[in-house]
């Protein structure tokens, strides 16, 4: 019975570890891009939520963004291809879906034509990967499942991100042992290097001292 319920949270810990959310705030001005690096395994749907408040001096606080400012998003895959490149709203969120793994990077800044300063703006951020970017209320409605289809819905969508994250580690652990191998094949050839380099410059130095004693007659 112990084992059992130890399985379980392990379960749930690496459910929650495999399914990335996080939110922050963040302070940028209306000329200022500010960028994220999230890794991503591939075939892997992301969606970002956001809001934008501006600061108002005269009220000393920030408040909600006036209108015609919006938000540019732009995400670029590990290859530097763009993947998506879009203004929104001021409040909104966007959505794209990883095509190769690895460290996607995510930008953000207003689309403001100040080229310099201008006001403080204050971006709400969060991130949803993997299962958690899933609206599961939505999915049930529009599929009409019961709590019961939900769940084993949910639970689906669970093991396939953990096993897309797997596959990402995997992927990870044979670059990273790939990188190490050829390291020390190149710190070994260099090692050998070195010891020619000194075994030539040994026989050359005692060759020129021979020459020398010679000329000078002392041998």
């Amino acid at each position: 019975m112990a084992s059992t319920m130890v399985a379980g949270v392990l379960l749930a810990a690496i459910v929650s570890l495999n399914s990335v959310a996080f939110g922050l705030y963040f302070h940028i001005s209306e000329s200022e891009k500010k960028c994220f690096i999230e890794d991503i395994p591939d075939e892997t749907m992301v969606v970002g939520k956001y809001k934008v408040e501006i600061y108002d001096r005269e009220q000393n606080k920030f408040v909600p963004s006036v209108a015609g400012l919006g938000m540019h998003v732009e995400v670029r895959d590990p290859e530097e291809k763009t993947l998506m490149s879009r203004t929104y709203a001021a409040d909104g969120r966007f959505t794209f879906t990883s095509s190769i793994a690895g460290e996607h990077i995510i930008c953000l800044h207003a689309n403001s034509s100040i080229w310099f300063g201008g006001n403080q703006l204050r971006v709400h951020l969060s991130i949803h990967v993997g299962e958690r970017a899933n609206d599961y209320q939505e999915i049930a409605a529009k599929d009409k499942l019961s709590e019961l289809q939900l769940r084993v819905r949910q639970l689906l969508d669970q093991v396939e991100q953990i096993s897309k994250e797997q596959n990402y580690q995997r992927y990870r652990e044979e670059r990273f042992r790939e990188t190490s191998e050829s390291t020390n094949q190149r710190v070994l050839w260099w090692a050998i290097a070195q010891t020619l380099i000194l075994v030539v410059t040994g026989l050359w130095q005692l060759r020129h001292l021979k020459s020398f004693f010679e000329a000078k007659k002392l041998v």
